[in-house]
């Protein structure tokens, strides 16, 4: 198990494959030495969902796996994403557990005033 913390820089479309398998990917840009990094994840099948609440420009904490693999005599890596923590940045969303679920917020925040029925 892995964690790191950048910036949204890209979200792309949800990828579903023939077999029904189905991923969806997504760049952080690590703030790292002199220059930039920036590192693709991936959420495969149940955890695609998390993907949804990221923007670009917004901080977050990615939870990460490697996974190896090889094909035809090359050899990939994948940093699998399971749980994704919203820090705010360009929208402010709400963090989300591995389930997609908001976790609660930090002591202190303020919660915006809507509109209530009574």
């Amino acid at each position: 198990m892995f964690e790191i913390t950048g910036t949204v820089k890209k979200v792309f479309e949800e990828q579903t494959f023939g077999s029904g398998f189905n991923k969806r990917e997504f760049v952080l840009t690590i703030e790292s030495g002199k220059f930039p990094q920036d590192i693709k994840f991936e959420c495969v099948k149940d955890k695609v969902a998390l993907v949804a609440a990221l923007k670009p420009g917004a901080k977050a904490k990615v939870f990460f796996d490697l996974r190896g693999r090889e094909w035809k005599e090359s050899y990939f890596v994948n940093l699998n994403a399971w749980k994704i923590e919203s820090l705010g940045g360009a929208d402010g969303a709400p963090a989300v557990d591995e389930d997609g679920a908001p976790l609660p917020q930090e002591p202190g925040e303020t919660i915006p005033d809507e509109d209530v029925p009574f």
